[in-house]
């Protein structure tokens, strides 16, 4: 699978991942998966009207909050920014049929510097809910949203970029007196040659300023190395973090030099370093 988010619900944990309808896969001790059906059985109609007649819908990430299950989603075409970031919501999982309603777009960047694509809820200490997204282009954004899960209004504030390269799949996450925002570096989806890795950046405050252990900011291109690719293991990236009781765990995607570059869901223990600094296993 590619781009998972991962979520507990009960005794099941719950991913949810890029391709036609949004995958969804279930395990009780996150080492053996099975597939649990799809968010939609046909592609939204909005999103035919407003990016066109996709063939897959990105980087889900789900969420609770609210009382409900978020779901935010991106559909777009590679290499461009007609993209647009779509809502669904559910009140349970787990039960035998669960319905998803979909929302509609949130955000669309076609025109603009950005590129609505690969969102990330994060909730702040006041229980605010924010998102965060972006790829490429001006870098990565983040916009308050309602109680309903729309954004309050157009405003959007940059907390990372790399002019002239690759920077996409935000994931924020609260500890302590910190925001950790992680991010993908360099190329994603080339099997073997993927050279994607996965890459840090702390702030006191949401939005930012984030930067990396040497004090780099992130917006001038900043980032502390979480994960890179190991001989077997290509391209590590596009992840997300579970906290479930006192564990930690890094969830991502990676390709199997040693299978024809298949890609596979990687998860990973996560320590947190006496420095504060987050410390993957894997890859």
């Amino acid at each position: 699978m590619h781009d998972p988010s991962i979520i507990k619900a009960g005794d099941l944990y719950y991913v949810f991942s890029t391709g036609a309808g949004i995958a969804i896969r279930t395990s009780a001790d996150l080492m053996h998966w099975d597939l649990a059906g799809a968010v939609f059985s046909a592609t939204p109609e909005w999103v035919v009207s407003a990016v066109g007649d996709v063939d897959a819908l990105w980087a889900p990430d789900v969420s609770y909050w609210g009382g409900l299950y978020h779901l935010y989603y991106a559909a777009s075409y590679f290499g461009t920014n007609r993209s647009c970031i779509g809502h669904a919501t559910t009140a349970a999982l787990g039960s035998a049929v669960v319905r998803w309603v979909d929302r509609g777009a949130v955000l669309c960047s076609e025109g603009t510097d950005h590129n609505a694509i690969d969102p990330n809820v994060v909730i702040d200490e006041r229980g605010t809910a924010w998102l965060v997204f972006g790829s490429f282009w001006s870098g990565l954004k983040l916009v308050q949203l309602t109680h309903e899960g729309d954004p309050v209004d157009g405003t959007l504030t940059s907390i990372a970029a790399r002019p002239s390269n690759a920077i996409e799949a935000p994931f924020i996450v609260r500890r302590g007196e910190h925001y950790y925002l992680f991010a993908s570096f360099d190329t994603c989806c080339a099997g073997a040659r993927s050279t994607y890795k996965i890459m840090v950046g702390r702030s006191q405050a949401l939005a930012g300023p984030y930067v990396d252990r040497l004090g780099t900011r992130m917006l001038d291109g900043g980032g502390t190395r979480v994960l890179t690719s190991s001989s077997r293991w290509r391209g590590p990236g596009s992840n997300g973090l579970l906290r479930d009781g006192e564990s930690w765990y890094n969830i991502y995607h990676s390709y199997d030099a040693e299978a024809d570059g298949i890609f596979a869901l990687r998860v990973a223990e996560l320590s947190w370093g006496t420095d504060g600094w987050p410390e993957s296993g894997g890859p």
